[in-house]
């Protein structure tokens, strides 16, 4: 049976991404622990393993290396809450959980990829007095992808001009922002992948940037906001040891056309009347970064030459830039008008 996104106990569930939240992102950390060791000490059935045999299950495993998590399991549950949560009102309506896949870190690979990670998580800890900064994030791709990662880890650093050239991931409360980049697989699911991140100290990367790696010896990791990040940018020369891939979660969803994958708060969407894109991007350029400015004209010059079309370079500026500002700069049309 599928699992609708839907949770009737709603549980207070602190984010992971604010440590003065009900839960600390510390103990959320130990309850997956936990969660975990239980599991891997208690005996599996034939659908949790790969190994015993085949179960009756529609859905197979993604491939054999994964185990199936049973719906009731608690790290089933813990996941399931943070995409309830992270979804909004439309996701919960619209989307249902298929599955969840655990990356058991079997044999001597595996194990050597834990145990490299925490090597590196304690070094972090020693370098930041005693913070290595460890949160949970949303990757997403095709199915064929994210099994390769899972199986191989992360071959290549994203290259789509938005933010450097590194790994970029979604924090665990906004899947929302990172489901664009899933594909709808044959069966008509997507996929997302949620991993542990260890980040250390972060610097601002902005839109457009081409950094690749620190910008000194006194950070390890970007992020687009300081206060409330969207956007984690782990730098390739780290992403197969500052990244463990653990869960592949399988999903289905609507579509973006219908309005799911560009779903916001309605509170702060731009809804002025027609603004000339070149008088907006003066007045973006007063509050953006050159880089960032240079970027936006390039969408829009794409959009001119017929590359792009209007709505797919409104949702780009609309995430370069955000929608406060992109408020604010429509007020400051009116007014002058």
């Amino acid at each position: 049976m599928r699992t609708p996104i839907v949770s009737k106990n709603r549980t207070k569930y602190g984010s992971l991404e604010n440590p003065s939240g009900v839960e600390k992102a510390n103990s959320t950390h130990s309850e997956l622990d936990s969660a975990n060791h239980d599991q891997d000490s208690s005996s599996m059935s034939d659908c949790e393993s790969s190994i015993s045999g085949p179960c009756n299950d529609p859905l197979p495993s993604l491939y054999d290396g994964l185990i199936r998590l049973q719906e009731g399991d608690r790290v089933f549950n813990l996941i399931n809450r943070r995409l309830v949560s992270g979804l909004g009102a439309v996701g919960r309506s619209q989307a249902e959980i298929v599955a969840i896949h655990k990356n058991p870190f079997r044999g001597v690979m595996g194990q050597a990829r834990t145990q490299s990670f925490q090597i590196f998580e304690k070094a972090m800890a020693n370098k930041c007095g005693g913070i290595s900064n460890l949160k949970f994030a949303w990757y997403a791709g095709s199915k064929q992808e994210l099994c390769k990662i899972v199986e191989q880890g992360f071959g290549k650093p994203d290259d789509n001009g938005l933010y450097g050239r590194g790994v970029c991931f979604s924090p665990d409360d906004s899947p929302l922002d990172c489901l664009k980049d899933s594909v709808i697989d044959e069966d008509g699911m997507r996929h997302m992948l949620m991993c542990r991140l260890i980040l250390g100290k972060t610097e601002v990367v902005h839109p457009g940037s081409d950094q690749y790696h620190p910008s000194s010896e006194e950070f390890d990791s970007g992020v687009d906001n300081l206060t409330m990040p969207k956007k984690y940018i782990v730098w390739c020369t780290n992403m197969n040891t500052h990244i463990l891939p653990e869960y592949i979660i399988s999903f289905k969803a609507p579509s973006a056309s219908n309005g799911f994958a560009g779903v916001q708060d309605s509170s702060l969407r731009p809804t002025s009347p027609w603004m000339p894109f070149p008088t907006l991007i003066s007045v973006l350029s007063k509050f953006l970064p050159p880089t960032t400015i240079a970027l936006i004209s390039k969408y829009y010059r794409d959009h001119k030459e017929k590359k792009i079309p209007r709505p797919e370079l409104i949702q780009r500026v609309r995430q370069i830039a955000g929608d406060k500002l992109l408020i604010s700069a429509i007020k400051s049309y009116r007014t002058r008008k």
